[in-house]
């Protein structure tokens, strides 16, 4: 069941599937390429345990053989699959993720660090309009951080995603409401969890001073992006400009015919991925792309037809490493959206804020510009009190 309520005009639901992180480095990306396809697309004839898991009923043929007639682009409660020059990332069921990826991540060698979380997540979707999606980013992820909530955010064409670890679903529901959402909530709906460690273990020193009982929560928003800014710059986490990457966020048609052509120019970005493609499916709503304009070609002569959005609205992606952190390391989304979201000095004078979106992945981030605002949200991150020394990649 999803718990919901409105908010001048946003909607915010639990969606209610547990979910597993998955970590894979570039290196070893081509032993995933055949599990990913099978998680996108189900077999026609599916063990009814896996029909389940992907976040429907099954219909049942008269021989028994259970049958799936929902297109693959309806068949998760949330599905995003994410490929950035840092790694490739997908969060999914995590009956999925157990069945499709754990016994081939068994098999690669420790050096190269593949991972399935231990923690298990659930989603949060939110809905709405009212607001730019950079101020969307800091109104949804500062109650949380205040609350040390560890989360991972995911900016797409129709809405935003934030991932919880689901051990803290309480926490967020308290610090949600004290923000002025309320939820109605029943007894049931809650599963309470013990802890589990995610990516690093909660016993290194990095969590240990990050988790300090001798270090209060932060008293303000400037407080936690001071601190912000100053961790990810004693673990020399450095963003990164990639100026020639022109992205495009659109949307996919997700009638019959168009999740069928939909499906090629898919697997293509999957067989051979673009420098950044990102993927969200959902039950509720048609697929969502973040994509490098140069792969459009990907997706052949009706793209124009089957892809939804503007093409001459292009986005610049700024990524950070965070692999040197934990994960459940707090306040980093709501620490780099409010430098560039909230307007900040320049010269002695104010700049405008950036419209910014934000796509977490397993092990880092990518901040995603305007392209006009790109010299802009460079400044931001550079100057004033923390700034960071921005690289310029080619």
């Amino acid at each position: 069941m999803e718990q919901s309520r409105t908010l001048m005009t946003a909607q915010i639901n639990f969606i209610d599937e547990r979910l597993s992180l998955i970590h894979v480095p570039l290196r070893v990306y081509t032993l995933i390429v055949q599990p990913t396809l099978q998680l996108l697309y189900p077999a026609p004839h599916a063990t009814a345990r896996d029909t389940e898991a992907q976040g429907h009923n099954p219909e049942h043929a008269p021989n028994g053989a259970v049958t799936d007639r929902k297109p693959w682009t309806k068949s998760h409660a949330f599905l995003n699959i994410s490929i950035t020059p840092i790694e490739c990332s997908i969060v999914c069921s995590k009956i999925l993720a157990d069945e499709y990826f754990k016994p081939l991540l068994c098999t690669i060698p420790e050096k190269d660090q593949a991972s399935i979380s231990s923690e298990e997540y659930v989603a949060v979707s939110v809905e709405g309009e009212g607001l730019e999606a950079g101020q969307r980013v800091l109104e949804l992820t500062s109650p949380l951080a205040m609350a040390g909530i560890s989360i991972f955010f995911f900016t797409t064409y129709f809405s935003d995603y934030i991932l919880v670890p689901l051990k803290s679903r309480a926490s967020v529901l308290r610090a949600l409401e004290e923000r002025g959402f309320a939820f109605s909530e029943p007894s049931h709906a809650y599963v309470n969890v013990s802890a589990s460690h995610g990516r690093n273990a909660s016993s290194s020193s990095l969590s240990k001073a990050l988790d300090s009982p001798s270090t209060p929560p932060p008293a303000s928003l400037p407080e936690l992006q001071a601190r912000t800014f100053s961790l990810l710059s004693r673990q020399k986490i450095l963003p990164q400009v990639h100026r020639k990457l022109r992205l495009l966020s659109l949307a996919g048609r997700n009638d019959l015919a168009g999740a069928n052509e939909l499906q090629n120019g898919v697997t293509k970005c999957i067989i051979h991925p673009p420098k950044i493609f990102s993927l969200t499916l959902t039950k509720t709503e048609d697929p969502s792309l973040l994509i490098d304009s140069d792969a459009l070609s990907l997706f052949g002569s009706d793209r124009n037809s089957l892809l939804l959005g503007a093409r001459n609205d292009y986005l610049i992606p700024i990524t950070l490493n965070l692999e040197p952190l934990p994960l459940e390391a707090t306040g980093i989304v709501c620490g780099v959206s409010g430098r560039l979201v909230s307007t900040g000095a320049s010269n002695g004078g104010r700049m405008d804020a950036v419209e910014m979106r934000y796509l977490s992945t397993a092990r880092g981030a990518a901040v995603i510009v305007d392209e006009q605002d790109l010299d802009r949200a460079v400044e931001l991150l550079s100057q004033g009190e923390g700034g960071l020394d921005v690289t310029e990649l080619g």
